[in-house]
């Protein structure tokens, strides 16, 4: 689907298809009595050198998660943070077969994860402390410095949880912080509209939610540092 028609804000999306066809695109809509042709995003060009240096094997879906995984490389990000902050991501196409497909492999995993996140379950040593049956929530906080327990309400606390999940950053701020700072409850300043994600799961029938899906995000955050930590290093 189309992720943005300029509602929201200038957006880029990379999928791996796209759709074309006789339409003028730049009127912003696609003429439906017209038949749109489903192309791949990956070039030819870019195939056939993969298939130089790996085989025939290669297909396009494995240089497409290939990306993905190497967008996760801490040695990528770290040696390139300043050109990352002000283009686009340049990607070279390793030479080494094995570290192509360890790349390429920890893409589709980490595609999967972080596609299908709200499903994640948490992992054994998480523990949540007092849980009753209230999950409303107010205003999630830390209970200390490390990080390490999270007050969910005036009844449960989520303990135990492991320092490195707080390097999945996105966008400036660890996964987990951004879901505890979008399901609060806030009043906006000049329209005074009260915005309670608690409503949504109470409409929904589904009062749990908030909570699942910080536990879901914990595991996120975990397992993605984890596969990014075993990608193969690449020296520059």
């Amino acid at each position: 689907k189309v992720t943005d028609l300029g509602f929201v804000g200038t957006t880029q999306c990379f999928p791996f298809y796209y759709y074309t066809s006789e339409t003028d695109f730049s009127k912003g809509y696609m003429d439906t009595n017209k038949s749109a042709i489903k192309r791949e995003a990956i070039s030819d060009y870019i195939l056939n050198l993969a298939r130089k240096y790996y085989g025939d094997k290669v297909q396009k879906i494995d240089i497409f998660y290939y990306v993905y995984g190497f967008l996760h490389s801490p040695e990528y990000k770290n040696t390139f943070a300043n050109d990352l902050k002000k283009s686009l991501p340049r990607i070279p196409i390793l030479e080494n077969e094995e570290e192509f497909w360890k790349f390429s492999k920890a893409g589709r995993e980490l595609a999967d994860l972080h596609l299908n996140y709200e499903s994640q379950t948490p992992p054994d040593n998480i523990k949540v402390i007092g849980d009753n049956g209230n999950y409303y929530v107010k205003n999630m906080k830390f209970a200390n410095k490390n990080k390490s327990k999270i007050i969910f309400n005036e009844d449960i606390t989520i303990e135990n949880i492991p320092q490195e999940a707080y390097e999945y950053i996105i966008n400036g701020k660890s996964a987990i912080e951004w879901i505890m700072d979008r399901y609060r409850i806030k009043i906006d300043t000049d329209s005074q509209i009260k915005n309670d994600p608690n409503e949504w799961c109470i409409e929904h029938n589904q009062p749990r939610y908030i909570l699942n899906l910080l536990l879901s995000i914990i595991t996120v955050s975990i397992k993605t540092i984890e596969i990014a930590k075993n990608l193969p290093k690449i020296e520059y």
